[in-house]
């Protein structure tokens, strides 16, 4: 569990419901805009929770929605975005970065059991692990600057994956992500907002390192965990 800089008003991750809940609260509601299982899409949040599942807890018949939401505790099911993992939670990764007044930061579980490159053929799910990053950033965004903040977010995720070479469980090609990965992008609420956060900005530059930073740091731990490394 590591940190570079510290950013304005960022909680550090807590780890609750005997380790198997990984929390992140704001200090004041973040506009976010994900995939997760709980409140994906556009939403108004004020917490991020990864929820630690084993394969036995997925068995068929199994609703992962209320298997998840029966996990939030005292968070606000209408304000909490909820992810699920069967990776450790306790293995974490929490980069943030700091330049000219601004700041960005990803939080990182990185599980690679379900490695997949982007156009294998589809096939059954395997549970073991999966990459769900939260990217927090220390200004409000347009609307557009969102979308492209999980573009770019996903763009350092792949190239974390590639540089490792860690290989598709199906293809053999590079690996881009996993079949399940999810990507949480949350910024302050208010008036106005960056209306770009592209490769040629300094808040992408942040963000892109701060992913890749996040991303590289669980794919080695779980190399070297598998004597890969």
């Amino acid at each position: 569990m590591t940190a570079a800089l510290a950013a304005p008003e960022v909680e550090a991750p807590s780890l609750e419901g005997g380790g198997r809940l990984l929390v992140v609260r704001f200090a004041r509601p973040h506009a976010v805009l994900s995939w997760a299982v709980i409140n994906g899409g556009r939403r108004r949040a004020r917490a991020v929770v990864w929820r630690q599942v084993r394969d036995e807890e997925l068995v068929p018949g199994v609703d992962p929605v209320a298997l998840l939401a029966a996990s939030l505790g005292e968070e606000s099911p209408e304000e909490t975005v909820g992810l699920l993992t069967s990776r450790d939670v306790s293995t974490f990764d929490d980069v943030r970065l700091e330049s000219g007044g601004l700041s960005a930061r990803c939080v990182a579980t990185v599980g690679l059991g379900n490695a997949l490159a982007a156009g294998d053929e589809p096939g059954p799910l395997r549970r073991v692990g999966t990459i769900n990053l939260l990217c927090q950033l220390s200004r409000p965004l347009s609307e557009g600057a969102l979308v492209e903040a999980v573009a770019l977010a996903a763009e350092a995720r792949t190239a974390a994956l590639m540089e490792a070479r860690v290989p598709s469980r199906r293809s053999l090609r590079v690996a881009t992500g996993t079949g399940t990965d999810c990507i949480v992008v949350a910024a302050p609420e208010g008036p106005g907002g960056e209306a770009y956060v592209g490769k040629h900005t300094r808040f992408g530059s942040l963000l892109g390192g701060a992913v890749r930073e996040a991303t590289a740091r669980g794919v080695r731990r779980w190399l070297e965990e598998r004597g890969l490394r």
